[in-house]
């Protein structure tokens, strides 16, 4: 084996409609990788099975677990009483957590003679002041119930953070930013001095921004006169706001922005709005996290949409200019080996850097530093 193959780590990636397994060397390099469009199912013992015929034999596995709960704060091994804890934090995030412990189960059947490590989402928002953590909600709620302000996307956050400051030169601590994660799910967060100091998402990743399918932010007196008026059930508006809001809903079309440019262009007035709609809440969130800042050094975008959607994040930019972020941003070649790009003018007051998504990367990175320092 070659020595920059010694060590590899299997990083498993699961959602509510797709599976991302990737092998990294220890120098970071993917040595292979096996991608679904849907999402885990019972056959993944033998989808890891057929990656693991011709990738290197792993010595750990880092797993994405989007939510930790109240209880599990940091990366962490799993053994089976970490494991029982996560079961519980599936109720917290319905539509991602499930598949990730199917993931999980199948690996630690298929491998258990190496560790598994499970790297949460929430971990990089942990430290949130007690102004931007806290609901206005009974005590109960927030003491005995757990109701507060997770966060997530934060492996990408973290991974982004470490992106920026190499290429701005400075370190992560030096740095006071604005992260926005566009994609599927999309989020914005403030960074200060290395730390989350305030994030979009709450107590659940449907919170916040306009998404694909998610609603983000709605008023919870419209869902309440829906439940008592429409006779509409807690299952009902669930799976509305999960599955059937969002871009799609707007558009009646598509929840893909890429669709949705291609359709605005040809005359849709329904693309128009929900990319209106989407660009209005994305510059919105990117505000609000600004405020938690006493200057913004950059803004840094993510994600899907926010690494190779020029469009979407030409208009975002160009109505933030009460920030001193301005449009006019150049298009970088894509190159997800790149781990950070430069995409405004060079006499722009606030730089806008595209950081390509490394939410897998980033597991890898924090599965090998967990068993390292232990």
């Amino acid at each position: 084996m070659a020595s920059h193959e010694r060590d590899p780590v299997l990083v498993a990636d699961a959602g509510s409609s797709s599976l991302h397994l990737t092998v990294f060397a220890d120098d970071g390099s993917a040595l292979a990788s096996y991608d679904n469009a849907s999402a885990p199912g019972d056959n993944m013992s033998g989808q890891l099975r057929d990656l693991l015929r011709y990738a290197p034999a792993p010595m750990a596995v880092g797993h994405r677990i989007v939510h930790g709960g109240p209880d599990l704060r940091r990366h962490t091994l799993v053994d089976d009483q970490v494991r029982d804890a996560l079961q519980v934090t599936a109720d917290l995030a319905p539509s991602h957590v499930p598949p990730a412990l199917l993931v999980l189960d199948a690996a630690r059947e298929l491998l258990p003679n190496v560790p598994h490590v499970a790297c949460f989402d929430t971990v990089f928002h942990t430290g949130l002041p007690t102004a931007a953590r806290e609901f206005a909600v009974p005590e109960t709620w927030r003491g005995e119930y757990g109701v507060r302000r997770y966060g997530f996307h934060g492996l990408s956050y973290a991974w982004a953070l470490s992106s920026t400051a190499e290429l701005l030169r400075r370190t992560p601590e030096s740095l006071r930013i604005v992260i926005a994660h566009l994609g599927g799910g999309s989020s914005a967060c403030a960074v200060r001095d290395g730390v989350s100091v305030d994030t979009t998402m709450g107590f659940t990743p449907l919170d916040g921004l306009v998404m694909s399918r998610r609603s983000g932010a709605v008023d919870p007196g419209a869902l309440m006169w829906l439940q008592t008026r429409h006779g509409l059930s807690a299952p009902d508006i669930d799976e509305a706001l999960n599955h059937r809001s969002g871009l799609l809903a707007l558009s009646g079309s598509s929840g893909d922005t890429r669709d949705l440019v291609r359709d605005r262009a040809a005359g849709d007035e329904r693309a128009a709005l929900a990319l209106d709609v989407f660009t209005h809440h994305c510059r919105r969130g990117i505000a609000a996290m600004a405020a938690s800042l006493d200057r913004l050094d950059a803004l840094v975008l993510t994600g899907e949409i926010g690494e190779d959607q020029p469009e979407v994040r030409e208009e975002i930019c160009a109505g933030l200019g009460i920030l001193g972020v301005t449009g006019g941003l150049l298009v970088p070649p894509a190159d997800d080996e790149v781990p950070a790009r430069l995409v405004s003018p060079p006499e722009a007051a606030v730089p806008v850097i595209v950081v390509p998504t490394g939410e897998a990367r980033q597991i890898d990175r924090e599965t090998r530093a967990l068993l390292r320092d232990g």
